[in-house]
């Protein structure tokens, strides 16, 4: 049965390179992890054995390898599971990721390793309440994903909805079950948040099967 852990700040600092960050890998999953170096883009690792492609620049990765650990860090970007019957995936989506289809190039990537329905869940991250976006940026991201990604902070000026963009970008290619978690990292004292507190902490979402 695929595993997916959504960590938090109880689980410690999951940022590249920090200070002990291999041992808190070993405390969430004792076994050889693929971590990437991410850089906003839409390309994916495809791991075909325990720990590969670990430190590779990529913004997602898929696997149908049991044993084989898949993570991505984010603060406020949204994480996403991606899990099915033969195969897992993680994806990094941050606004420019989602323009650049990383969400659309891990669901394929699944799929030609033989996944059948997918289920995705989305994890914590920045809500629309607290994601001030500029106009011009905010309409390069509705040009792809649809004006659904438009909303207002709870001080009415124009933001992004990360989620509504997850969604907008996982219903393109026909992924229809989605489950949000809910957190808003900019609010929740149990997150990282680089855009409202300056952390440079990271948390991940970690999945296996």
């Amino acid at each position: 049965m695929p595993s997916v852990v959504f960590t938090d700040r109880s689980h410690g600092d999951l940022a590249v390179g920090s200070v002990g960050v291999d041992g808190r890998r070993r405390a969430i999953v004792d076994a050889p992890w693929t971590w990437l170096r991410q850089v906003h883009g839409a390309d994916v690792a495809v791991v075909t054995h325990p720990g590969e492609h670990a430190g590779l620049e990529a913004d997602a990765a898929v696997t149908a390898v049991a044993g084989a650990v898949l993570a991505v860090q984010v603060a406020d970007c949204a994480p996403v599971a991606l899990v099915s019957d033969a195969a897992v995936g993680v994806v990094h989506a941050g606004w420019r990721g989602l323009v650049a289809g990383v969400v659309p190039a891990a669901v394929a990537a699944m799929r030609a390793l033989g996944a059948g329905p997918i289920t995705a869940t989305v994890g914590p991250c920045i809500r629309v309440e607290c994601y001030e976006f500029g106009a011009a940026d905010l309409d390069r991201v509705a040009a792809v994903l649809g004006d659904a990604v438009r909303g207002h902070t709870s001080w009415r000026t124009p933001a992004l909805d990360v989620p509504a963009a997850v969604r907008a970008s996982l219903a393109a290619v026909g992924v229809e079950e989605v489950v949000d978690l809910g957190p808003c990292t900019a609010c929740s004292l149990h997150h990282w948040s680089h855009r409202s507190r300056r952390d440079h902490e990271r948390q991940a979402v970690v999945a296996w099967r």
